[in-house]
């Protein structure tokens, strides 16, 4: 990233953009421009891939001007959000047309966050090997380390994963990316989610508070956040930490985790048709989604839709074989026994054993 100083020098220049990359040594730039009428303004800006000339993403937001600073730090924000996702996105295909021999660190974590952010279990199995390939080629790559530890833990939440086999190995690599790098949100992220699944969820909040004071606009951590905080009893607070990530990234891969997780804190306070509508777009967005589907049979369940309860299980059955209320009742890490009991008399009424 390059400072505003110098990248001031080309304002209201009719300068192209593959000058600007080679003067500054960047591939990708953002413009844009300020219409101002009346008490109105509009700001357009947009994400330009220097070396192929192509937009990767626009976006325009109208504001009252009534206080100037507060509509400049609000673009400000919201358009650091919405590019971070674009970029690792457009950098995971430029990365696919590159000769083998080629592929460094780097690449290998852009084709893991692809793999991550599709949230199938061969998904998560290949993330783990491109990420093992990038830390042997770059042991101390912070966010490669980060990256592993996190998509172990999903992996363990969503009943992919072993959790005596995964935690140690992704415990190792959040304290490493934390060592690399201990201002990177994308670090305590993990450690976050290390201790999420290992109940140690006061710990696992302060982790996530810590990685958003970081970054406020980690739209990610705002995800992981408000699962540790349903965990924990705190649904209100979950449910709107759901909504922050939503509005801060609409369009992030991650989105679907975030309805999700949205879902189940309206199951925790007993809100089943909030949550059941929740959890079906989170399953229109992503069809393999393990912890939606959960949801889904849970809060159909507890209102008597047995038909619809029975039709999410058995999506669930597919998606996460092993299954049962033993498995539930072990390697979720519920902070209170009534959240526990709500949760497993959702599925009993659904059929599960």
């Amino acid at each position: 990233m390059i400072a505003r100083n110098s990248s001031f020098t080309y304002k209201g220049k009719p300068v192209h953009m593959r000058q600007v990359a080679a003067e500054l040594g960047v591939r990708y730039v953002v413009e844009g421009s300020v219409r101002r009428s009346g008490d109105r303004v509009r700001i357009t800006a947009q994400l330009n891939d220097t070396a192929t000339g192509s937009h990767i993403w626009a976006e325009h937001y109208d504001r009252d001007l009534s206080d100037v600073f507060a509509v400049q730090d609000e673009i400000t924000d919201a358009i650091v959000t919405a590019i971070e996702p674009q970029i690792y996105a457009a950098e995971n295909f430029r990365s696919r047309r590159k000769p083998p021999n080629s592929i460094d660190a780097w690449d290998l974590v852009m084709r893991a966050l692809s793999h991550h952010w599709r949230v199938t279990r061969p998904d998560s199995l290949a993330a783990q090997a491109l990420l093992e390939r990038a830390i042997a080629l770059d042991p101390d790559y912070g966010q490669a380390l980060a990256l592993f530890a996190t998509n172990h833990m999903f992996g363990v939440h969503l009943g992919w994963t072993d959790l005596a086999t995964a935690a140690p190995a992704a415990e190792q690599a959040a304290l490493a990316a934390i060592a690399a790098d201990s201002e990177d949100a994308w670090a305590h992220t993990a450690l976050g989610s290390v201790y999420f699944s290992t109940r140690r969820l006061d710990h696992s909040l302060a982790e996530f508070e810590l990685a958003l004071q970081l970054n406020p606009n980690f739209s990610l951590a705002q995800g992981y956040y408000a699962l540790a905080l349903s965990y924990t009893g705190r649904w209100t607070d979950a449910y709107a930490a759901t909504q922050r990530a939503i509005r801060q990234s609409p369009r992030d891969p991650s989105s679907a985790i975030y309805y999700g997780v949205a879902a189940y804190a309206q199951f925790v306070g007993r809100n089943y048709q909030e949550a059941i509508a929740l959890a079906r777009e989170a399953t229109r967005q992503r069809g393999d989604l393990t912890g939606a589907y959960r949801v889904l049979t849970v809060a159909a369940g507890m209102t008597g839709q047995i038909e619809l309860a029975r039709t999410a299980l058995q999506e669930l059955r597919r998606t996460q074989p092993n299954i049962s209320l033993a498995w539930i009742a072990t390697q979720l890490p519920w902070k209170l026994d009534d959240d526990r009991e709500h949760y497993l008399e959702g599925f009993r009424r659904a059929g599960l054993e």
